[in-house]
């Protein structure tokens, strides 16, 4: 099966493509490369174009015979969604819909969608499971919050079948180190933690110390970027052999993991003091967030391997260093 990946240039998607290509499907990446690197694209052809092009998006889809679609193409910094809502509605939701529209008219009929736990806001229990109402405090979190609807409604019209996945904190690089998280700007706490251990010059900023946790910092669940990518196989796996029409899963290991506790982990992996600038707390960040993930284990048969923190920023660390 050959599976177009919208944003396959990107951090998640290029992780999706090798595992994609280890499982036998062909990843065709489609990317305009604006925040993605056609060096993270190995496993399959790189086609560049823009999301909001469905005539682009047709010529692909009918070029390649595509089957089914993964869609990581998004903006995804929480911070400059609430500064630029503009640009987030713009790019998410218009983007999002060229790509259902250009699937409505090939006929493709499956779809992996890259959501996120920002759809949820701030959590009424921990930890968050899949009926958790949505609520979400930032224009990044309410964009993918409409598209899961929008692909619904696609659905229920036109028989396009879905399934949904939440990341918690996308996290760590390849166990081969051929790929790995390289952001501009880098706005994700350990690639930064990593930067300001190996480099004094630039200190790491840490967003509020006042938080109602246990050491008055964010508290994330961080889940491997290869275990990311297997979630998102065994989901494609599912659509191809079930009939239902659409599914939403959670991804995190289910352990909180403070933004103190993440400073601790990189100084002793790389041996290096991280220093730190301790400001105010950022609009739209919530003060904890941890998954309850058994939903995918149940259904799906996920079961994340890099689970230790250590683990996951020692694989970071190692594709720093590179």
């Amino acid at each position: 099966m050959n599976v177009l990946i919208t944003g396959g240039a990107g951090y998640i998607g290029s992780h999706t493509c090798k595992e994609l290509a280890r499982n036998g499907y062909l990843p065709v990446s489609y990317d305009n490369l604006v925040y993605g690197h056609d060096w993270a694209v190995k496993w399959g052809p790189l086609e560049k174009g823009d999301i909001a092009d469905t005539a682009r998006l047709v010529q692909i889809i009918k070029k390649y015979e595509i089957r089914a679609v993964m869609h990581f193409a998004a903006f995804a910094y929480v911070g400059e969604s609430v500064s630029r809502p503009d640009i987030y509605y713009q790019n998410n939701l218009s983007g999002s819909l060229s790509l259902l529209n250009a699937m409505k008219e090939t006929g493709v009929r499956q779809i992996v969608f890259s959501s996120t736990c920002a759809t949820y806001g701030n959590p009424l229990e921990l930890p968050i499971r899949e009926n958790h109402p949505q609520n979400p405090i930032n224009p990044y979190g309410f964009t993918k919050f409409v598209v899961e609807r929008m692909i619904r409604d696609f659905g229920s019209a036109f028989g396009i079948r879905s399934v949904c996945l939440r990341y918690f904190n996308a996290a760590g690089a390849d166990l081969d180190c051929q790929i790995g998280e390289s952001h501009d700007p880098e706005t994700h706490l350990i690639p930064l933690a990593l930067a300001a251990a190996f480099d004094k010059r630039q200190a790491l900023p840490v967003y509020g110390s006042d938080y109602p946790t246990r050491d008055g910092t964010c508290i994330r669940d961080y889940i491997h970027v290869t275990d990311l990518a297997s979630a998102h196989v065994l989901a494609l796996k599912a659509l191809e052999n079930d009939r239902f029409l659409s599914r939403a899963y959670n991804l995190g290991n289910g352990k909180g993991v403070s933004v103190q506790e993440i400073i601790a982990s990189v100084e002793k992996i790389t041996r290096c003091k991280v220093p730190c600038v301790y400001g105010e707390r950022r609009d739209g960040d919530a003060a904890v967030l941890v998954a309850d993930s058994s939903q995918s284990r149940m259904e799906l048969g996920w079961n994340p391997v890099v689970t230790d923190i250590d683990a996951i920023i020692e694989s970071a660390a190692r594709w720093t260093k590179r």
